[in-house]
């Protein structure tokens, strides 16, 4: 298997990284930097017709694209350790908040990102004619709710879903790794909620690396 990858701090690839991590799973990692287009080829675009990555390859030429999706078909080839259910009530809670972090956390970040961050003008005057400045604005504040929404929801116990590490906790560490890096944090008064991330931020799977200087000119850029 290879994995058609972007480097950090791109929150997709990042999920599957971390999976395989915990996993203990040995993929190949194939450089595919958005930066100069790769995902935009026409090689990358037979293998994801939407110009996207991850895009993981199989043994047999085939694709699968997105990234939960390709952590679903690595956990049905690697089922051990768990990280997406053991049974049907815990499969449902995990992707319960799989869908809850995606909807209701990475999409007003994304939004934010697109509509208001210098580094994706280029893209936003492309699909939309022009960043929408306001928009993207008010999405910090939707951002912001849907924070103290989960630090109620998950006060009292360790992680997203229940009592162990999951890919809910994946799906929601990889959000708030990329919304940190482009200057949009948590709020304050979400304690709970930041303990959780303190505590899976300590994971060895966690662990990457971002340059500082872009990291400053990522926040520096959007503050």
């Amino acid at each position: 298997m290879r994995l058609f990858n972007e480097n950090d701090p791109a929150p997709n690839p990042r999920r599957v990284r971390i999976f395989l991590k915990e996993k203990g799973i040995d993929v190949e990692l194939v450089p595919t930097p958005l930066a100069k287009r790769a995902h935009k080829s026409p090689e990358h675009l037979a293998r994801n017709p939407l110009g996207q990555v991850p895009v993981l390859e199989l043994g047999d030429g085939s694709h699968v694209a997105e990234s939960v999706s390709i952590c679903r078909y690595l956990e049905e080839v690697h089922p051990e350790p768990n990280l997406f259910g053991r049974d049907a009530k815990e499969r449902a809670v995990v992707d319960m908040w799989v869908r809850r972090v995606e909807f209701r956390l990475m999409q007003p970040v994304g939004q934010i990102w697109v509509h208001t961050h210098p580094f994706t003008a280029a893209v936003a005057t492309q699909a939309f004619g022009g960043q929408f400045k306001d928009y993207g604005a008010a999405n910090r504040k939707v951002f912001d709710g849907a924070c103290r929404l989960f630090d109620k929801e998950i006060s009292g116990r360790p992680f997203v879903a229940g009592d162990r590490y999951t890919m809910a906790d994946i799906v929601a560490q990889t959000t708030f790794d990329f919304a940190r890096f482009i200057g949009v944090d948590m709020p304050e008064d979400c304690k709970v909620l930041a303990d959780w991330y303190a505590r899976v931020s300590a994971r060895p799977s966690a662990v990457y690396e971002v340059s500082e200087v872009l990291m400053k000119q990522a926040r520096g850029a959007e503050s």
